[in-house]
Order: C-alpha cells, then structure tokens, then sequence
C-alpha cells in the first residue's frame, strides 16, 4: 500500500519530488471556468450567485435564503449536546488565549527631532470560507473567526455551501460560539468572488481566509488584489522525522490521520531504522482496514505516502527542509537537540505525546498552516493577517535639517529634482 524506500535507491528523488509536485497544474485545468465565474458575479451580481447555486449545487434558493438567520444560527447553537458545546467552547477558549499572546501593537521611537513608527489597526470586514463537501470542519471554523475576533476585525462573515440537509449544525454552533457576525449559504467561487466584489445582498469584504475545493483555492488566488488571502491551501501533508525509537503504532496512526483528509493528502516517514520503517509498514497496513474513509486513506498512501530509510538525522533534517512540509513531527528521543536545525515547516510538534491532531484541535495555535512546500516562505493563520500597519513620520524642523540634505542628494542621483525640491524648500526655511 505504502511505499518503502532508501534515500540510497535511485528512486527516492523522483518519488520525493512526485509527492511534492502532486498538486502542480490543479488549478490551470479549472481556471476557464473559476474566471467565468468571477465575471459573471462581478458584472450580475445576486443573479449570478444564485445561477452558479442551482448549476454546481443543485439547489435552488432565493435571495432571501442568502443569509443564515438569527434563529437558524441559536437553534443550531441550543440543539447540540452539552458535551459537544463543551469541546467546541474548550478548543475556542484555548485558540483565544494562544492568540491573544500574538496581538501586533502600534509602536513608536523617537530620535532628536524625528518621531517614528507603525500604527497597526484591525481590518475591517473579512469572510472565513468553511467547506462543506466531504468532512465537516467546526474547528476551521474557530481556527479562522477567532484570531479575527482577537485582532478587533468589526465584522466577520463566514461562507458555506447549501445542501438539501440545510448547513451542519456544527459549522452554525462553531460560527456562535467564535463570534461570527453573520453566515451567508453560499459557496465554491461564486462565494468567493461574491465576498472579493460584493452583491447586492452579500458585501465587499478586505479578506478572504479559509480552505477549500480546487474551485474555491483558484477563485482566491485569482481575487487576490482585490481583495486579501490567507494562502492558497493545498493537500494535506504530514512528514515524521524518527530515530529508530518510538512505537510503530503511533507513527502509522499519525501518518493515517492525515492520509484520510482526501487523496491527495500527503504522509512521509523518514527513519534510520530500516526495522522501524517494515513495522510501520506493517502497522498502517493493519490499522486502516478498520478506517472508515479507508478508501481515501488508502488512495492517498499508495500515491502520495511513503516510508524513507536515511543514513542518519542529518540526512532527514535537510530532506524535511526541502519539503517543508505543512505538519513536521520529530518523534526522536531528544527533540529539542535538533529542533534548532528545522528551517521549514509549517508547525513543528516534538516528542512522541504531541500527534499532529492535538495541533488540529485543542493545542491553541492555529491549524491553517503553508502547505506545497510554502512554509519556506510563509507562516500559520494568526492574528497579524487581521491587521494592517501604516508607517508614522514626524520631523521637527531641526530633523529636516540633520536628515534634509541626504534625501536631497538622493533625489538627485535617481533624477528626481521635484522630490529633491520639496525638501530643498523647507530646507531653506530652517534656519529663520
């Protein structure tokens, strides 16, 4: 089901690069169509949305049924059982308090004559997009409302696709209890470029957060400029750095727990132990006939999955950096010794008691993480992609007149003479 190599074998670059690669040119076979639709809702409006609803959907809806109600949202909340209240408001609590402790403040300095700094304000308005295909996701929902909400973001929205069943209860009770301020039905890039544009009935938002289908990753990617994103989320990843030490089962469940995601999800073991790389093959072979996305798990582990036998940790590190993976476990038996050397990824989870799920759900950081190799340059959701920061300026006169002349020559040396003549003129005031 998994494959078994060494990073000796000639094979291993080629698989490594196949997994890496897997989801490369996705978005160029459903870009005609997410451009239409983009179009479309910028130019009609409701009409559109409402059109793209009955065609990619299946349902037909009226304007009115856009917006989730006030009664629809406290009987989603009231229906749910005290011990699922219970999670969602734990996994809130602890999602707040992490992000709390990451909240960008204005700063200034001062020098003789010059006063500078950043004034850092809340956006606005933003949509979380929440998926509804095929898994619920209540702790997305959490893990994108409440950094905004952290943040002082005034309204937030949040987008999920209608279904015959009506919205999950989960997705509304989470939306409430992070403090969501309104829930459109709608979804797909219709939702996305409705949210980017504005309707009629659905308003123009300055940022877009949130997964989704193939569909809803190209319309952001495409919107983005008009509107702010969070990333482009691709496939799910996990890659386990081992030692040799460590129990088998828990590396194959870890690996397992990210295989059932979807098909193209992603799981790499890289071990010095050739025997404990045979037991997790073993292990994973055993334990997903009892899954009951077995199927996907299964799918995803035959294409995108493998198990690496390296010469030694160093070797895994600087293979785990060229990844960069999304979810980076060390299960070695001293972690933090080697945890200095970890350059990419997108959230890091050491010792054999933090399996990436605890991160997924109830750690408090945030689960929304750079996948397709992006953590070399990006970071996880947190309360600074809420904000925004404008620089602050303030001379004295006798600032301009320490500073003044510099600015002046290099005017000069790009050929700017009206840049170099707006200071040149104050300049020339400084001393009466």
């Amino acid at each position: 089901m998994i494959r078994l190599l060494s990073s000796e074998e000639g094979s291993f670059k080629e698989a490594i690069r196949e997994i890496v690669l897997r989801g490369e040119g996705l978005s160029q076979d459903v870009e005609g169509t997410v451009k239409e639709i983009l179009e479309a809702v910028k130019d009609r409006g409701d009409e559109a949305v409402l059109e793209f609803t009955r065609r990619f959907d299946g349902i037909s809806i009226g304007v009115e049924d856009l917006l989730v109600s006030e009664d629809e949202l406290d009987g989603a909340f009231s229906g749910i059982s005290r011990e699922v209240r219970e999670v969602l408001e734990i996994a809130a609590r602890r999602i707040e308090t992490f992000h709390r402790a990451s909240i960008p403040r204005s700063w200034f300095v001062t020098e003789e004559g010059i006063i500078l700094g950043q004034k850092v304000r809340p956006l606005k308005r933003v949509c979380i997009y929440a998926p509804g295909g095929k898994a619920i996701y209540p702790s997305t929902v959490l893990m994108n409302a409440i950094p905004a909400k952290v943040a002082g973001v005034k309204e937030v929205f949040m987008a999920t696709p209608p279904s015959r069943e009506g919205i999950d209860p989960l997705l509304l009770a989470a939306a409430r209890i992070a403090g969501v301020d309104r829930v459109y039905r709608v979804g797909g890039a219709q939702a996305i470029a409705a949210f980017a544009y504005g309707t009629e009935t659905i308003p123009r938002v300055d940022k877009i957060t949130g997964p989704g289908n193939i569909y809803v990753a190209t319309a952001k990617r495409l919107v983005y400029g008009d509107v702010d994103i969070d990333m482009i989320a691709g496939p799910s990843e996990i890659l386990i750095v081992n030692d040799g030490t460590g129990r088998a089962s828990w590396m194959a469940a870890d690996m397992i727990s990210q295989a059932e995601h979807d098909e193209l999800a992603s799981a790499i073991l890289l071990t010095t132990s050739r025997k404990m790389a045979e037991e997790v093959r073993g292990e994973i072979e055993r334990q997903v006939e009892a899954l009951p996305r077995r199927a996907i798990a299964e799918a995803s582990l035959r294409r995108y999955g493998a198990i690496i036998v390296v010469r030694d940790l160093e070797e895994a590190i600087s293979i785990a950096n060229d990844i960069a993976p999304e979810h980076l476990e060390l299960l070695v038996e001293d972690p933090f010794s080697i945890l200095e050397r970890v350059e990419n990824a997108g959230a890091i989870f050491l010792g054999p008691y933090t399996p990436e799920p605890i991160g997924d759900y109830v750690a408090g950081p945030n689960h929304t993480l750079p996948t397709g190799g992006s953590a070399r340059f990006s970071s996880p959701l947190g309360v600074e992609d809420f904000v925004k920061a404008s620089s602050i300026l303030a001379f004295s006169k006798e600032g301009l007149k320490r500073l003044g002349r510099y600015a002046i020559d290099l005017a000069g040396l790009e050929g700017l003479e009206g840049h170099g003549r707006s200071v040149s003129i104050r300049m020339e005031g400084t001393d009466g």
